[in-house]
């Protein structure tokens, strides 16, 4: 199947089309960049005690596996896969493991419709030993093949649970469905309407840096051609040239936020895992912009420190800001004279980037262009109508679905695991080749993202390493998962978990990820 095999490769396919900003240029660069699990993003809100989302104990009918009746199997041959499968990375992108062989995994994954679907029966009792694990404590699940969509197996499937950063495929999905893959985020600075006066115009793009090239890393490896954020030094570069150009050496500046609508604020004001979403800031306004913790400290003013630093920038190309800058008292008119722009990563990457890393800075960000998009105020509403909207025209069941916010930090969203396992089904089709970056942006089991530091030895999943690809989420007492897995018979099947429990998070997180390795060990048929 083309989806295993580009999936397993981390081979990624760029959507062409145009909207906002397309880039002449759009890039290639694999999925993945190694993200620890003690980055920003996937353990949420910590402080939450996890009272709202999936109601509490309303889960219907839990433990209770139905099957399914899945496709009658296909001859294919039976080989299991050697574990653990390549590790996306491209160039400039060194991995913390030694890169493993891929041939086998490739020959396993290619044979595609060929390889035999697991049944219903085959896949409750393979699974069975794994979802007796008291560790998981309230727990709901979806296995589906990925060609097609057909779920072979669930158990409360149906039923709403809070997702955590799992919310980010559902974003992810509406944005690339509505936006084409090669957009990029341009943050620009004009004439401003006062004379003297030059506008910093907010372009949605969180990760705008302040930091030299030198010093730019995702995730903790050096950026590359294509994952390089747009350099606010570069911008200053750009403006000063035009300035002095013009005979200009002093100049007042203020900054345009009119791209989003207003309430910037998260409901959780002392939340570290966001900042004011607002569509000016650099570094994900972090005010250690190198920072991987998992709750950063950020600014209080994101714009404003963003303005400030922009001013910096061009005191050191010897153009002169006269007194501290502040908010456009309106937009920037449309025909103002351009006297800089720079242009963040494409969208495609930029998804890659938030799903490795579990971005919630970023993911915000990525919703409100689903916003935009969808002709909806860009805002945490706005962006939750918008995403809701693109998933029902694309035939996702959104009965139980809440949205809240695009990061997945609200504990009141609400998905069912079927949802996950839709949206996942999605991206590996053939009909929707402009959502494959959902996919090549998922982590790696055992090297990348969220999951490099989990699936090792004396986890009881070490086997599977490389062979899953899947989302994370955490909140407090909630835990869940949602990929793909190659299966022992070269069959690539989606699954989502999803797991509400008082056992500690990374022993939660063990039990679920021995859930998936049964997956990946299982002809099931």
């Amino acid at each position: 199947m083309f989806g295993a095999a580009l999936l397993v490769a981390g081979t990624v396919l760029t959507a062409g089309g145009a909207y906002a900003q397309p880039s002449p240029t759009p890039g290639r660069h694999s999925a993945g960049q190694g993200e620890d699990d003690n980055t920003q993003g996937d353990q949420g809100d910590q402080g939450d005690q996890g009272s709202q989302g999936d109601q509490g104990g309303k889960q219907g009918d839990h433990g209770k596996g139905k099957p399914r009746t899945g496709e009658s199997p296909s001859a294919g041959p039976s080989r299991r896969a050697e574990p653990p499968a390549a590790t996306p990375g491209g160039s400039g992108s060194p991995l913390a493991h030694p890169v493993p062989a891929t041939g086998a995994v490739l020959a396993t994954a290619e044979n595609g419709p060929e390889a035999a679907v697991p049944t219903a029966q085959g896949l409750q009792q393979a699974l069975a030993p794994a979802l007796a694990d008291k560790n998981l404590g309230t727990v709901t699940i979806a296995v589906a093949d990925a060609a097609g969509g057909q779920l072979l197996y669930g158990s409360g499937e149906n039923t709403a649970a809070t997702p955590a950063s799992t919310t980010k495929l559902a974003t992810t999905v509406a944005a690339l469905s509505l936006i084409p893959g090669d957009t990029r985020l341009t943050t620009r600075v004009v004439r401003g309407a006062d004379p003297g006066t030059v506008t910093l115009v907010g372009g949605g793009d969180p990760t705008l840096t302040a930091l030299p090239v030198d010093q730019v890393q995702i995730g903790g490896q050096p950026a590359n051609a294509d994952t390089a954020p747009a350099s606010l030094e570069a911008l200053a570069r750009q403006t000063a040239a035009a300035l002095k150009a013009a005979g200009t050496t002093t100049v007042k500046l203020d900054y345009d936020l009119s791209m989003y609508a207003v309430n910037p604020q998260d409901k959780k004001p002392d939340n570290q895992n966001l900042a004011l979403v607002v569509p000016l800031m650099v570094d994900e306004a972090k005010v250690d912009p190198k920072s991987r913790e998992e709750a950063p400290d950020r600014v209080a003013d994101p714009a404003g420190a963003a303005a400030e630093a922009f001013a910096k920038l061009l005191a050191a190309q010897g153009v002169t800001v006269e007194g501290k800058a502040k908010p456009a008292a309106a937009p920037a008119a449309a025909d103002a004279a351009v006297l800089g722009k720079v242009d963040s990563p494409t969208v495609a990457r930029l998804v890659e980037r938030l799903l490795t890393t579990s971005d919630n800075q970023l993911a915000e960000a990525i919703a409100r262009q689903v916003a935009l998009a969808a002709h909806q105020p860009a805002s945490f509403e706005g962006a939750a109508t918008a995403v809701t909207q693109e998933l029902a025209k694309l035939g996702v069941p959104m009965t139980g679905v809440v949205l809240n916010d695009g990061s997945g930090l609200d504990t009141g969203n609400g998905i069912p695991p079927a949802v996950l396992v839709r949206l996942l089904a999605l991206a590996a089709s053939e009909q929707h080749p402009a959502l494959r970056p959902v996919l090549t942006g998922l982590p790696v089991a055992g090297f990348t993202g969220t999951l490099d530091k989990r699936y090792g030895s004396g986890s009881g999943a070490a086997d599977a390493a490389g062979l899953i690809r899947a989302k994370t989420g955490t909140l407090r007492n909630v835990n869940t998962l949602a990929g793909t897995v190659v299966d022992a018979d070269g069959r690539l099947l989606v699954f989502a978990v999803m797991t509400r429990t008082s056992a500690p998070a990374d022993t939660a997180r063990a039990a679920m990820d021995r859930i998936a390795a049964h997956l990946a060990a299982c002809g099931c048929h």
